[in-house]
């Protein structure tokens, strides 16, 4: 028990913008009691908190820059060491290049630990900009839409709340997706090629349903936390 206690396993989800990180990670950790870690929650929380490297980043930030990897780290480092992290982490925005991956592996090495598993979740490109440019929202309660693949039951009516505005994100465009979907493979392939070194390396197809994304994550993460 005092293993489990001191080296809470720590999960990296990787996947384009659309890809559905942020819901399975909200199932994940529902399912197995685990702790998802944003970088941007990390640094604000940190502030608040005033920790020495909290305050270090509040420097940073308010003096217009990038918040360094170093301090990214240490806030990191604090957090992993707080008692609610015990069944294990999600990482969600770090690392974004295989100097951060390498430099997450010596800290955590240094705390008798390690990236447990890395999880690719891979989609089809030309799909994927299909499902992000399709994309709006219901103006009254926010319920989400597509063009193809969710209309309202009654064209031009929310299901949710009956409301009949409707908003789409000015970013949620076939050319601004494409854009991302090219940065996000340039950033990631290097993190793919370390994690698949390491041997921690999983891919899932991420073109089905959310369910079956989620039932192809469980025997994954299963071992991983075991």
């Amino acid at each position: 028990m005092s293993e489990v206690m001191t080296s809470p396993a720590v999960l990296i989800l990787l996947g384009p913008p659309g890809a559905g990180k942020g819901t399975q990670a909200r199932m994940l950790e529902e399912r197995f009691g685990l702790i998802q870690l944003s970088t941007g929650d990390l640094l604000r929380a940190a502030v608040a908190a005033g920790t020495p490297a909290g305050m270090a980043a509040k420097s940073v930030m308010e003096s217009g820059g990038l918040v360094s990897d170093d301090i990214v780290l240490a806030i990191l480092k604090d957090r992993l060491g707080e008692p609610d992290v015990t069944a294990g982490v999600i990482l969600d925005g770090f690392p974004r290049t295989a100097g951060q991956a390498e430099a997450l592996d010596d800290l955590l090495a240094g705390a008798g630990q390690k990236v447990n598993v890395a999880i690719s979740l891979e989609v089809d490109d030309e799909a994927m900009i299909d499902r992000v440019a399709g994309r709006y929202t219901c103006a009254a309660c926010g319920e989400g839409y597509h063009d193809t693949n969710k209309r309202p039951q009654r064209d031009g009516t929310c299901d949710k709340c009956g409301g009949t505005a409707f908003k789409r994100r000015a970013d949620d465009n076939a050319d601004t997706a494409r854009a991302r979907l090219e940065a996000y493979h340039a950033q990631t392939a290097p993190l793919i090629a370390h994690y698949r070194s390491h041997g921690v390396l999983e891919t899932i197809d991420a073109m089905g349903s959310i369910a079956d994304i989620a039932a192809a994550l469980d025997p994954i993460v299963t071992r991983a936390v075991q």
